[in-house]
């Protein structure tokens, strides 16, 4: 395999984390840059690091009108840019930075743009389950092609169906490696893993195959957009320890109810396992009133240190770095899905 101008074949243990399968490393010259925009500043620092090279030089700021203003700070012509953005809160102006971002990019005469999207938001609203309402998770993906973005870099994707909304290549990558490294380390006897509503009933059903451990599931129904109400567990949990996993929580109203309705039904120690914890206040609130023993979540968003809550924070630099490696050495990130000889898809 011819490998990309500019680079050159290491053998390398860069990327150690156990489970995955060795691979080749590339060394990267100049011809790849990784460029971020406000959102999550520390996670893209870290996935520079992890990919060999510094985070590319920019400004981004905000004029007095709330209008964004970008500036690449050095040449981009013919190379390979990521861009990492997560469209956390507040959420419209990230998306409008990395939209801005990619337009001086692709004006500045980039050979290929990657949109690194740690999280994407609006992808709740994936589908129309009520009259005149729009699709905005397809409107997202059709502005990115629109801004000059050749190729997306996600991960945990809330519905998995939005990689068809888009008419470029999409990298979708899962936490669960990283996370199941960290569940092992805990040694919890007598595990079973619960979804909190019917929809993430294949990611649980994942982790309790890695995890060789029982299924469970609560049925919960909704009754507005910031509150849910639990009401009956398929399975059996009474004398267990629980972890609960999920992609997404912001007001942890899921995550807090079902906590409530396990303990009543018997759980002891309950771990929450979320791949991208938004937590507003409302949701901060909640977790300190609940009887979630550890949350456990990642980076791919910022937020500011949280006092009255056990929160564990993973880093997927590492995970996202080696994608970028092998996007860019035009290689399959395949094996990147794989941990304890099972998959995560």
């Amino acid at each position: 395999m011819a490998l990309p101008r500019g680079s050159r074949l290491l053998q390398s243990d860069a990327f150690i984390r156990p489970g995955y399968r060795a691979f080749y490393h590339i060394q990267f010259t100049e011809r790849v840059k990784v460029f971020s925009g406000n959102s999550n500043l520390p996670l893209a620092r870290a996935i520079a690091a992890a990919v060999g090279i510094e985070l590319g030089k920019s400004t981004v700021n905000t004029f007095p009108d709330g209008e964004t203003f970008v500036k690449i700070e050095e040449n981009v012509r013919g190379e390979d840019v990521f861009v990492v953005q997560s469209t956390s809160p507040p959420t419209n102006h990230h998306l409008m930075e990395m939209f801005i971002m990619i337009d001086a990019l692709r004006r500045a005469s980039a050979s290929r743009i990657t949109a690194v999207m740690p999280f994407y938001g609006y992808a709740r609203q994936d589908r129309k389950d009520q009259p005149r309402v729009p699709i905005t998770a397809k409107l997202v993906a059709n502005l990115l092609v629109a801004a000059g973005t050749h190729r997306v870099l996600t991960m945990d994707l809330h519905a998995q169906q939005i990689q068809g909304f888009f008419d470029i290549p999409v990298d979708h990558l899962y936490a669960a490696p990283v996370m199941y490294e960290y569940i092992k380390s805990q040694n919890l006897k007598d595990l079973v893993v619960v979804s909190p509503d019917v929809g993430g009933l294949k990611m649980a059903y994942a982790y309790s195959q890695a995890l060789e451990t029982d299924l469970a599931i609560v049925a919960k129904r909704r009754k507005n957009p910031k509150e849910v109400e639990s009401t009956a567990i398929i399975g059996e949990v009474e004398g267990r320890n629980v972890l609960m996993v999920d992609d997404l929580t912001e007001t942890a109203g899921t995550l807090s109810s079902a906590c409530e309705l396990l303990r009543k039904n018997g759980a002891r120690r309950i771990v929450a396992c979320v791949s991208h914890a938004l937590l507003s206040d409302l949701g901060i609130e909640r977790l300190r009133k609940s009887k979630i023993d550890e949350l456990i979540t990642t980076d791919t968003v910022s937020r500011p240190p949280i006092d009255g809550v056990k929160i564990t924070t993973l880093s997927v630099a590492g995970l996202l770095g080696e994608a970028i490696k092998r996007i860019h050495s035009n290689s399959s990130v395949t094996s990147l899905f794989e941990f304890k000889g099972g998959r995560t898809s």
